[in-house]
């Protein structure tokens, strides 16, 4: 079942984040940002359990971006992540974006999607906003992706 996030929820949306981000996988968040960004999360839940977490953060002008999806590694192969990136590209038609982007490591998985490979140049805003603070910046070794709606 997908829901959003409530303010009960953080400390496991910034626990199921982080596992990905200690692997490198993923940017960390701290528990501040997650509660200053929680109306942008939603969850999947099985039998009141947390399993997966996405969110659809507003970048810029027209353009969202799909960031911070996990999903436990027992309930991988599920279509859980699909279901979210899907259930949250109707959120962000709904709130009138034109494109929504991601940067990944599962390049495959978001062209399944209907995503399309982009040069991350083409997000300059992202850039300026996210990668300085990444410590792979200005090397990244994510491949920047990008739907338009």
């Amino acid at each position: 079942m997908i829901r959003c996030a409530r303010v009960s929820d953080s400390q496991t949306v910034q626990k199921l984040v982080n596992a990905y981000a200690k692997r490198g996988e993923m940017l960390s968040l701290s528990l501040n940002e997650v509660y200053e960004r929680l109306y942008e999360f939603i969850l999947w839940e099985e039998d009141g359990d947390i399993v997966g977490v996405c969110a659809l953060h507003p970048m810029w002008g027209d353009m969202a971006e799909i960031r911070s999806l996990a999903v436990k590694p027992e309930f991988s192969g599920r279509g859980i992540g699909r279901k979210m990136v899907l259930h949250l590209l109707d959120r962000a038609r709904d709130m009138g974006f034109l494109k929504v982007f991601a940067l990944t490591y599962r390049q495959g998985f978001f062209e399944k999607a209907g995503f399309r490979v982009t040069d991350i140049e083409n997000l300059p805003k992202k850039i300026w906003t996210d990668c300085l603070k990444c410590v792979k910046y200005p090397d990244c070794d994510e491949t920047a992706v990008i739907i338009d709606l």
